[in-house]
């Protein structure tokens, strides 16, 4: 579980690399720090009241404050299949980092850094930690057996739904739909991606909270759909496009990540293959929505994670062929009826609300406060400079040995012609 836990925390720094590639190139600092500040901002959060509020015992919508007194970290082992409860919290508190990062990716270029940290403290206390404690922790989502064993509602459609609102209440950036607004680094891109892969296994086979079959079964299923999944997605981009993209491998793995991940336990080996594959294609196709109903999402947050997480949840309803716990009930295919369809679909729906409408609510409060999007000059300038002072490369340097080389040529061309 410790080894989990790191693999968890370390999803939050691939998502930097991978948001912040996927910028333009005077934006890629800031989008990193906004990931960044999440771990900061949301581990403070989590000791001090997040974990009381997600899952010491209380009502069907919160959590109480016995763990709040206790400063959230007992540690007698009574919490979580006899785990530590100071492993059990850390590992719970990845979570809600990279859940609060990935919202980032959906107002790329354009919010300032400090409104950005208020929001997310404000966003996890409001929505993360409730809806931690629906689905995990006791709440009415767990009463009526949903099934999401790593996340799907709780962390990627609960993100994407906040990312749509913030896209709403920030607005365009200036130039979207004419400028071309392409990644700046590929490369970094695909080392995010692979990040977000590796420490992908501590998030799904680690949610068994133990070294079981039930964990080799979230492994094996994580890795089959992530690779259908980029694979479907290149299909996409091929018969579409004409050609596929590195972004489209990465993209689309991370597209299977996140469909997988409620149904990771849940469903057999090869039923990962037609879920991942779905997930490639569904989201390739998803995100160009932003264009069509005209919202801005920087970096396609909704099309990926809001889509993904829902098409995972509500597989499990027609999939699930393996209920771990007391109340779930198998999926439509395997004999299960509708009641367990019926609490797949209540899921994803309740919790995309509940976060659009109380994410949209924080950003227009910050925005009317403090001002959460930079001015057009800045904009124009660019955020890494405006707002930390800061660029990622040194495109105009100083560069001894380019200064030599060119001092040297106007003597080296006169020599020539002379000759």
């Amino acid at each position: 579980m410790l080894a989990s836990t790191a693999l968890v925390l370390l999803m939050t720094p691939g998502l930097a690399f991978f948001y912040g590639g996927m910028t333009r190139v005077k934006s890629v600092l800031n989008m990193m720090m906004m990931s960044w500040a999440a771990i900061i901002t949301v581990t403070l959060a989590w000791v001090l009241w997040g974990d009381s509020l997600a899952f010491a015992p209380g009502n069907g919508f919160v959590g109480g404050l016995k763990y709040l007194a206790e400063n959230g970290l007992v540690n007698d082992a009574s919490r979580a299949h006899g785990i530590p409860d100071l492993v059990f919290s850390a590992f719970q508190l990845t979570f809600a980092v990279i859940t609060v990062a990935l919202i980032s990716g959906a107002i790329a270029d354009r919010a300032r850094f400090g409104p950005w940290a208020v929001f997310t403290v404000v966003w996890a206390t409001l929505v993360y930690f409730p809806v931690a404690h629906w689905v995990w922790g006791g709440g009415w989502l767990s009463s009526l057996g949903i099934e999401d064993f790593a996340g799907g509602t709780v962390v990627h459609v609960n993100a994407g739904a906040a990312g749509l609102a913030l896209a709403l209440v920030l607005g365009k950036r200036r130039g979207f739909g004419k400028d071309p607004m392409r990644p700046h680094n590929l490369t970094l891109v695909l080392l995010g991606a692979g990040l977000l892969w590796f420490g992908w296994f501590g998030f799904n086979a680690g949610s068994e909270l133990g070294a079981d079959g039930t964990a080799a079964l979230a492994f094996m299923n994580t890795q089959v759909a992530t690779a259908a999944a980029a694979g479907g997605w290149l299909l996409v981009e091929r018969f579409r496009d004409g050609k596929p993209t590195t972004l489209g491998v990465a993209s689309g793995a991370v597209a299977g990540l996140v469909a997988i991940t409620p149904a990771c336990a849940y469903i057999a080996t090869w039923e990962a293959i037609p879920l991942g594959l779905a997930a490639g294609g569904v989201c390739a196709c998803a995100i160009g929505l932003k264009h069509k109903l005209g919202f801005d999402d920087s970096l396609d947050v909704v099309g990926v994670h809001l889509v993904g997480g829902a098409l995972g949840a509500v597989s499990l309803g027609f999939l699930a062929v393996y209920p771990i716990l007391d109340g779930q009930h198998k999926g439509l295919f395997f004999g299960g009826g509708f009641s367990q369809l019926g609490v797949q679909v209540l899921g994803p729906v309740a919790v995309g609300l509940y976060s659009f409408a109380i994410a949209w609510i924080i950003g227009k409060v910050i925005d009317k406060t403090m001002g959460f999007r930079i001015a057009e000059e800045d904009e124009i300038t660019g955020i890494d400079i405006t707002e930390h002072a800061e660029t990622a490369y040194d495109l105009t340097g100083h560069n001894p040995s380019a200064e030599r080389i060119a001092a040297a040529a106007p003597v080296a061309e006169a020599k020539i012609r002379s000759e």
